[in-house]
């Protein structure tokens, strides 16, 4: 379907969504949020998708939240109050659904990345960046505490330790310091060897077989939180439908015929 705010193509199973919405610089507003939780719930069900790059079309990644649009959705009073998680519900369930995805999604980022780019990114599989990339936690500077994810994501990526630092500081990290800290996987010298290498690496997950890497996903998203035994029994289930997948059966062909195998997600 066609977005306002997202541009989207499809090529050799991998697609690749731009965030469009230019002139505020992806300011994160309540309608382009909702394009992009429909943008990846509708890439979850594309049979021709494998892997998903998310990247900017604009000068920067993304500018944070949309200030102004949120100044005019603002409520008063307890009982309003209470209602923005209802109200506001696609800005907290965007993230979620890039996160839900089962399809793996390939950040890659320039330019600035503040606040609730990094809560969209920290939903992400893959981080990549290049040279001039900063990534913000602005939330503290402004008497607020990032909602959306950011907080209870970036912990499994970068570790208690380095999280704090980023929320309680609301400083601009470079992205050698997103580097060191894990936030990122590589970092490029310009937005033409990010994209780059941001398709080689889609490239590189397409050649799997990709029911075994969306149950992967599923199971390592599910084994954060749970105990060590029910992650394991999660992966034993999957591993039991997946035994009678037309892909198993092709690796094994494959593998005896000295093959590369062709993978249909079937």
């Amino acid at each position: 379907m066609p977005y306002k705010y997202i541009e989207v193509t499809e090529e050799n199973q991998i697609a690749t969504v731009g965030l469009n919405r230019v002139e505020t610089l992806n300011a994160l507003s309540y309608e382009f949020a909702t394009e992009i939780t429909e943008v990846f719930r509708e890439l979850d069900a594309a049979e021709n998708v494998r892997v998903i790059i998310l990247k900017s079309n604009a000068r920067i990644f993304m500018a944070g939240l949309d200030m102004m649009d949120a100044a005019t959705r603002g409520v008063s009073g307890s009982k309003r109050l209470l209602e923005i998680p209802l109200k506001d519900k696609n800005l907290f369930d965007c993230g979620h659904a890039v996160e839900e995805c089962r399809k793996p999604v390939i950040a890659a980022v320039h330019g600035k990345c503040i606040g609730a780019g990094l809560d969209i990114i920290a939903a992400c599989d893959f981080r990549l960046c290049t040279r001039d990339a900063e990534f913000s936690l602005r939330e503290a500077r402004v008497g607020l505490v990032a909602d959306m994810g950011v907080l209870q994501r970036l912990p499994f990526i970068i570790g208690q330790m380095y999280t704090r630092q980023m929320a309680y500081t609301g400083r601009y990290f470079s992205a050698a310091e997103a580097e060191k800290m894990g936030l990122v996987l590589d970092v490029y010298p310009d937005q033409e060897s990010l994209l780059d290498a941001a398709g080689k690496l889609a490239a590189e997950i397409v050649e799997s077989a990709p029911l075994a890497v969306q149950s992967s996903k599923e199971v390592l998203n599910y084994s954060r939180f749970a105990p060590l035994k029910d992650g394991i029994a999660l992966a034993i289930h999957k591993n039991m439908l997946l035994l009678s997948s037309e892909d198993t059966k092709e690796a094994f062909m494959a593998f005896m015929e000295k093959r590369k195998p062709r993978f249909k997600g079937e």
